[in-house]
């Protein structure tokens, strides 16, 4: 055999493997595309199951819970009875469940709606607003943040607006008054908590932590902002969910307050603030328990 003939034999045998082979690749890509085909619809059957089994106050307490920054502060606070930073023991055995979605009521009912059954996952301990339990746990988080305030040197005013502008209007726009915070303006505080679990803001909340909280900062603008301007005042509404997401407005100026407190006492900033938000969600949960 010449070598121009074992040339062409051994480029034909070549070009026969190159074709086999290029075959079985794409027999395995094909494969592993049924596969991959196959797999995402196995995967999106699971998710749509699993959206099947979940209600959305579930998906609100699981985004407001888990994906919020200060919602789990409290857990982290130093015990302390003389200055009201702990929990009873039972309170706090439901506080963990109530945390990790488990049954909180076993069947049982509210003592403030006659005939309402508690859902077993506290959803409507959470909203009730029944007795006096909201107000109360509106005044100790207003209390802290004023409290707050006079450890930082912010002089503080509380529960101003009361017939003060034009039309003698029995509003109170501020629970708590800032005078000469921001250029010059006072600012008035507005303390407001909500409920994500509301049906107006139930499935926005169900994807932000936050969106709640965002919907109540519009209605308290919307309230307050023309007497708030007569006044030569700026409205800001320090507005906290249930679950202990922060509005952003809320967050600015608390943040504000822990820079002036670090600076007085020379102590980080982030230090500051995790002390804040604990003692703030810790009281939150005690008023809600």
């Amino acid at each position: 055999m010449s070598l121009l003939t074992s040339s062409r034999a051994a480029l034909a045998s070549t070009d026969q493997e190159a074709a086999l082979d290029s075959h079985n690749t794409y027999r395995s890509m094909e494969g592993a595309s049924d596969m991959l085909q196959m797999s995402s619809h196995h995967l999106s059957q699971a998710i749509e199951t699993f959206n099947s089994l979940v209600s959305p106050a579930d998906a609100v307490s699981v985004e407001s819970l888990l994906t919020s920054s200060v919602s789990q502060k409290y857990l982290s606070v130093v015990p302390s009875e003389n200055l009201g930073l702990h929990l009873d023991p039972p309170v706090f055995q439901v506080a963990i469940k109530w945390w990790l979605g488990l049954d909180t009521s076993e069947g049982s009912q509210c003592a403030l709606c006659p005939g309402s059954t508690l859902d077993h996952l506290g959803h409507h301990a959470v909203i009730c607003k029944y007795g006096g339990d909201v107000v109360s746990r509106h005044n100790r988080i207003r209390d802290i943040l004023i409290e707050t305030c006079r450890r930082a040197c912010i002089g503080v005013k509380v529960e101003v607006g009361n017939n003060l502008s034009r039309d003698h209007s029995k509003t109170r726009p501020a629970d708590i008054l800032l005078p000469n915070w921001f250029l010059g303006r006072t600012a008035a505080l507005d303390v407001s908590i909500t409920s994500p679990l509301n049906p107006v803001t139930l499935l926005e909340a169900g994807v932000s932590a936050t969106a709640a909280a965002q919907a109540t900062e519009a209605r308290k603008h919307q309230a307050n902002d023309p007497k708030c301007s007569e006044l030569g005042w700026v409205c800001v509404p320090m507005v906290v969910e249930t679950y202990g997401a922060w509005g952003k407005e809320a967050t600015a100026i608390i943040s504000s307050v822990a820079s002036r407190l670090a600076t007085s006492t020379c102590r980080p900033k982030s230090t500051i603030l995790h002390e804040i938000y604990g003692q703030l969600n810790l009281n939150l949960v005690c008023a809600r328990m």
